[in-house]
């Protein structure tokens, strides 16, 4: 798949160090090595679509002044068959260059060749990744956290899909451990209580509180009725577990698919306790001299582990000891694992186990000081903890009438995943979840996600399609139809210009938002895009001029129609074709 930016950028590089190679040739530079120089699209275009500080940054190996560098380069830039058509210095010694008509006419043409695969690369060349994303507990129901991770891990999934990675998307299901002994409990309290009333049933104090429970516990009493009231207790907590917990793992399932999110692998981490991949965990550490008994406990040696992680990071001593780095207890003096131990075997199993090439997983901020840990528990057990990402994510806030909103209309309780798909289309929550880079906080509002107006992002893409939609049967109806031999050397106004430049970084920014781990460029990108084509609807007809003008105004109104079609289907959003 063609990415003429890139493209672009490459041949660029080559030209100057040709260039380069030619000055000094020419006795106008010094013999010297070229440092290191980058190649970027400026901010304003209107100064050249690529610019390059290699003037700049070789200032001190060719002893000259970064402009008289720029001018000797320029001189010798042979732009002859090139995507160029001219070169400019700039400011105090930036080349820029501007593209040629026949570059915009190439990057028009790959669109409308390449279809639905626009955007697509082998940037990945096919290495295996797993993302690993909400992972919600199952004793209770999502909420908005979930729902920003789903989108937001999602959508880093699809991009890195899009850029020739071998993707599996994986669910961790919580279903060992305290939290599972808390919920037998609670469904134990609310079972009893239905047949012996509230106050006789004291509910335990660290228990879930929900009406999920009371709702599980209900619909466990319908199928059982009282069978399980004088059974003992261990035997009851296991039958209300055994009912609820697959109930509760199928609504996740069920609202998770809703929101247009399909894991490949439910992974159970119950199956670490009963494969022994806790125990071979345990093992490795203990022949390795990183665990140590204490208090009956046994315990892991992370300040050990993560203090030679950070040395070999360049780490100084006194920035170590202000970290105040601690032991952790991977079994309890009880014999029951922790929640460490169960994810140093569950991460083991992704890489040792299941050959991933890179894990990536979405957690919440509040995971912060997990993630140090846990890289250093992978070049513990012989792995390499920096093939293992966290991308953190920061809290929620949904905003009603320019005020907070906390609380369900409908239940006077948390607003839930399900809750917020019954008011907001789904569209707008895969959209508008993912405006913003992971790590920063996110202000939802839930008055502009259901807004039909350009003032809601996601409409505003919507209509921008919907509109070229419209052009295009407007046309047919005249009996003008697209035409596959046309010559597309024909834009220049800026509009168009614009417009082609913008479908030309689709690619990059797929690749650019799997380099940073943020999904948030794709819908930025989808918006920028929709403004390009706005604009060039409302200065650019394409009936009433020469014919040669209006088929090449189709064929970009056609590139630009796949192209916000492939970015919307990437964000699995919806794409109208009339509104």
């Amino acid at each position: 798949m063609r990415n003429l930016v890139a493209e672009a950028k490459s041949q660029y590089r080559e030209l100057i160090e040709k260039a380069v190679r030619a000055a000094v040739s020419a006795g106008e530079l010094p013999e010297g090595e070229i440092p290191e120089f980058i190649i970027e699209i400026p901010a304003d275009t209107k100064n050249g679509n690529l610019a390059s500080n290699v003037a700049m940054v070789s200032a001190r190996a060719f002893r000259k002044a970064p402009r008289q560098i720029a001018e000797a380069i320029a001189a010798h830039l042979d732009l002859d068959g090139s995507y160029f058509e001219k070169a400019e210095v700039a400011g105090p010694g930036f080349l820029n260059v501007f593209f040629a008509p026949h570059w915009y006419a190439e990057t028009v043409s790959a669109v409308l060749t390449e279809k639905d695969d626009y955007g697509k690369s082998d940037f990945g060349k096919g290495q295996k990744v797993m993302v690993e994303f909400v992972s919600a507990n199952p004793t209770g129901p999502m909420h908005m956290g979930n729902a920003r991770g789903g989108a937001i891990g999602d959508g880093l999934a699809e991009a890195l899909s899009w850029c020739g990675y071998d993707v599996t998307r994986e669910f961790y299901v919580n279903d060992a451990g305290n939290q599972i002994e808390k919920f037998g409990k609670s469904l134990e309290a609310r079972y009893l209580q239905l047949y012996k009333g509230e106050d006789a049933v004291e509910f335990p104090e660290d228990g879930y509180h929900g009406e999920d429970i009371k709702v599980r516990a209900k619909e466990f009493a319908d199928i059982h009725g009282d069978k399980y009231l004088e059974a003992d207790s261990a035997e009851r907590r296991k039958a209300l577990v055994d009912y609820a917990l697959p109930a509760n793992v199928d609504g996740l399932q069920r609202d998770l698919g809703k929101y247009r999110i399909n894991y490949d692998v439910w992974f159970r981490e119950s199956s670490l306790y009963k494969d022994g991949s806790i125990d071979k965990i345990v093992k490795i550490l203990t022949d390795k001299g990183l665990t140590y008994e204490k208090d009956g406990a046994l315990w892991y040696k992370n300040a050990e582990v993560l203090t030679a992680r950070l040395k070999a990071e360049g780490k100084t001593d006194k920035q170590i000891e202000a970290l105040e780095l601690k032991d952790d207890v991977i079994i309890r003096a009880n014999g029951n694992p922790t929640y460490f131990a169960g994810d140093i075997a569950y991460h083991y199993n992704k890489f040792a186990e299941r050959g991933f090439d890179r894990v990536i997983n979405v957690w919440g901020a509040d995971h912060h000081g997990h993630v140090a840990r846990l890289q250093g528990a992978m070049d513990a057990v012989g792995l390499d903890g920096d093939k293992l990402d966290v991308v953190l994510m920061q809290l929620v806030e949904l905003m009603r009438n320019g005020k907070p909103e906390r609380m369900s209309k409908r239940t006077g309780k948390a607003i839930t995943l399900t809750d917020l798909l019954e008011e907001v289309p789904i569209d707008a929550a895969r959209f508008l979840f993912n405006m913003r880079e992971p790590n920063t906080h996110l202000i939802f509002d839930l008055d502009l996600a259901v807004e039909q107006s350009n003032q809601n992002p996601v409409y505003y893409v919507q209509y921008a399609h919907a509109r070229i939609c419209s052009i295009l049967r407007a046309l047919a109806e005249e009996g003008v139809t697209p035409k596959e031999d046309i010559s597309l050397y024909n834009y220049t106004e800026p509009e168009e210009l614009a417009l082609v430049s913008e479908i030309a970084k689709f690619p990059v920014e797929i690749a650019e938002s799997v380099k940073s781990y943020n999904p948030a460029r794709i819908t930025k990108y989808a918006v920028d895009l929709a403004t390009m084509f706005h604009q060039f609807y409302n200065a650019c007809r394409c009936r009433g001029v020469e014919e040669d003008v209006m088929y090449a105004r189709i064929a970009l109104c056609l590139a630009a129609k796949t192209t916000i079609k492939n970015v919307l289907t990437m964000l699995k959003v919806t794409v109208p074709e009339s509104m």
